[in-house]
């Protein structure tokens, strides 16, 4: 579905029905989950009344799982394993599916493993040694990725020593219970990547770093695919483990001995990731507060220095082709022009003093509908106008 926001007139009478959003928490529930950007974001679009506006504001992600990667051809278990070999009895076909499932699992560790050694092998350690970047950027965008391999290639371990000869797998739920915590180091892995993306754009003027990420991409073992894509891989398996366990479980028995544990396996992977989500958005938030520029000291306001959350921002243009970026914020709207500076990332320049939510409107608009038209000026009664 679509939102129209609004600012509410000033004292002018008015004969329109409107629903104040009063809180927080009202807004911020219309806006369901989805992708981000520059971590992937996708869908709802937000849309100011007036005419001669084209305006598409995308909200800020859950994390979510991204549009796979243009990835290795997959495996089954069944075309990998000999499913009658040393088996008593014919597996059912609940049985086979659940096999697929943790073969899928593992088959993915697997793959994860060798795509994180790739990033760090063919990326990193040469662009260090070429001195094409300098040691603290390549810190910067590669975070504490070297952290998250021997952690994939431990639980690929367990899995593979799970397996029994005939191909099969009995248990993974204890495997996964004992692993899942280690998912802690994806909580500065991930909160740095809204920082990583914009360095690695940045650095992308060079010609240098310009002229290697283009010869990898052509190299086979990119599989076409370019840096922040191996370097947003961690995240997009990441989300991915919730529907991984889920697959599991549903082909497991409830009278089978794994069941339970792989339970608590569903509830501890669904929490890491709330966790990890709700990290990365503070981190993301607290990036954009610090690169608003503000023209008069009035415009500082104590909604945006509290604010923790980012619901969503993006671009609005008018007729005259001049765009405004706006961000909506946790409790209030802040409206800006972007400027690049130098060598320096983006910043954002305060267009007029922010609006806080308490003083918008919020419409609700069914799918499909779209507001199309309108100025920024439109949105505003004369009286509010900047």
């Amino acid at each position: 579905s679509h939102c129209a926001l609004t600012e509410k007139p000033g004292p002018e009478p008015s004969t329109k029905r409107s629903k104040p959003v009063s809180r927080v928490a009202s807004l911020a529930s219309l806006l369901p989950p989805v992708k981000t950007t520059p971590l992937k974001r996708i869908g709802l679009t937000l849309h100011f009344r007036g005419p001669h506006l084209n305006s598409r504001l995308t909200p800020r992600n859950s994390m979510t799982a991204a549009p796979s990667a243009k990835r290795r051809d997959s495996k089954l278990w069944s075309e990998t394993f000999d499913v009658h070999l040393g088996a008593t009895q014919p597996l059912s076909p609940k049985e086979i599916k659940r096999q697929e499932a943790i073969f899928e699992l593992a088959q993915g560790e697997q793959d994860l493993v060798e795509d994180l050694r790739l990033a760090k092998k063919a990326y990193r350690d040469p662009m260090l040694k070429l001195s094409i970047m300098t040691e603290q950027e390549l810190n910067q965008i590669f975070g504490n990725l070297d952290s998250l391999i021997p952690l994939h290639e431990d639980l690929l371990s367990r899995l593979r020593d799970a397996r029994k000869p005939d191909g099969s797998t009995e248990h993974v739920g204890h495997i996964l219970t004992d692993w899942l915590p280690c998912l802690s180091s994806y909580t500065p892995y991930c909160s740095n990547q809204v920082k990583a993306k914009s360095l690695l754009d940045q650095k992308k003027q060079d010609r240098r770093v310009q002229d290697f990420l283009q010869r990898c991409l052509q190299s086979p073992f990119s599989r076409k695919l370019d840096l922040w894509n191996f370097l947003d891989i961690p995240r997009s398996r990441l989300v991915k483990y919730p529907l991984l366990l889920r697959e599991i479980l549903k082909h497991t028995p409830n009278d089978h001995p794994d069941r339970q544990h792989l339970e608590e396996a569903m509830q501890m992977v669904q929490n890491v990731v709330a966790d990890i989500n709700r990290c990365t958005g503070e981190s993301e938030c607290q990036y954009y507060k610090d690169r608003l520029l503000y023209t008069e000291d009035g415009w500082k306001d104590e909604l945006i220095d509290r604010s923790k959350t980012l619901s969503c921002h993006g671009e609005l243009k008018n007729n005259r082709g001049l765009k405004l970026h706006v961000f909506l914020f946790q409790d209030v709207l802040v409206i800006t022009r972007s400027l690049a500076l130098n060598d320096q990332p983006v910043s954002y320049q305060l267009c007029r003093q922010p609006i806080p939510i308490r003083l918008l409107d919020l419409e609700d608009l069914s799918d499909g509908e779209m507001r199309v038209g309108g100025s920024i000026r439109g949105a505003f009664s004369n009286t509010e106008r900047s």
